[in-house]
């Protein structure tokens, strides 16, 4: 299945986020590669997204648990909020991912907020300004 192409802004949408290593070591990360960009820093507000190019589509298949992501590709901007919080953050496509298919349906709540399938990765930088990085997963608000 084609992805879909990077058309038009994206709806808001709720999903669950989860948090990975990626450059520079930081915080409870060691050094690790630079992601799919290049540019990849744990100590960044970076994220990774299943659709940044057709080879990660590949990997990652949004499409399987039902979501027809936009194409985003390095360097663009999200704004990101934990559904149970106040603060949002602005965070840059820097790597390919979550792989999706392997938690669709999964579902991570908040005070009776509650997101389906994981959509986006942080880096720890980016999920400890908005959660705790203890916690895993949370339910987030993703727009563009």
């Amino acid at each position: 299945m084609a992805a879909p192409p990077d058309v038009g802004a994206m709806a808001p949408t709720t999903a669950e986020t989860s948090w990975f290593c990626c450059g520079a070591g930081w915080g409870p990360c060691g050094s690790a590669g630079g992601g799919a960009c290049g540019n990849c820093q744990s100590g960044s507000r970076h994220c990774a997204w299943p659709n940044t190019s057709d080879a990660c589509f590949d990997i990652t298949r949004p499409d399987r648990c039902g979501d027809n992501l936009l194409r985003r590709t390095c360097g663009h901007t999200f704004y990101v909020e934990h559904l149970c919080g106040t603060t949002e953050i602005a965070v840059q496509i820097a790597d390919c991912g979550p792989q999706t298919d392997l938690w669709c349906g999964e579902q991570s709540c908040c005070s009776g907020n509650c997101a389906t399938n994981r959509l986006l990765d942080l880096t720890p930088s980016a999920y400890s300004a908005i959660g705790n990085l203890s916690s895993g997963i949370m339910p987030v608000r993703i727009r563009s």
